[in-house]
């Protein structure tokens, strides 16, 4: 095993450790700050695959932007903290048989095919490429989108701080 096995196997095994905490966490504080865990893998594992636009794209708006306001949205409704969800067994066996059907279909996929190895081919970045005609040719949707981005922003928090008006 080589150091790219063993840091690709340090970013899966954060990646999906973090989302489990995402799913399972009972504290809403706590799933939308192990997302940033899982996000930050997800473009960790995107670096490695030599998609390094994605990546930064990934840590620039999912990290950034959208983690960022789901923060945000819970630090302004402060009376959710905690989310008490009560799941009837009932749910548990379906769930369950799906989950082995999955796994069992995902072993035999793995075992059952032969899996060629092919030389990797000389990959060049596409970041310079990509900036180049942000800036020229798409630079007018581009400043669009954000400030349509901007606009919702500012809507959102004025939407979350509103206050309620007390009937007399």
């Amino acid at each position: 095993m080589n150091l790219f096995d063993v840091i690709f196997y340090a970013f899966a095994l954060m990646t999906i450790a973090s989302a489990c905490v995402v799913v399972f966490s009972r504290n809403i504080l706590y799933s939308a700050f192990s997302l940033l865990f899982t996000l930050l893998g997800v473009a960790g594992l995107y670096v490695m695959l030599n998609a390094d636009f994605i990546a930064v794209t990934q840590i620039l708006i999912y990290v950034g932007g959208i983690l960022v306001l789901i923060l945000f949205g819970v630090m302004l409704t402060n009376k959710v903290v905690s989310v008490d969800i009560k799941t009837g067994s009932i749910q548990t066996v379906p769930a369950a048989v799906v989950v082995g059907l999955l796994a069992a279909t995902l072993c035999a996929v793995l075992w059952l095919n032969e899996w060629r190895i092919v030389p990797t081919p000389d990959i060049k970045s596409t970041s310079a490429e990509i900036g180049k005609a942000f800036l020229t040719s798409y630079l007018l949707p581009f400043e669009i989108a954000s400030v349509v981005l901007l606009v919702a922003l500012v809507g959102a928090v004025m939407i979350a701080r509103r206050e309620k008006k007390v009937p007399e």
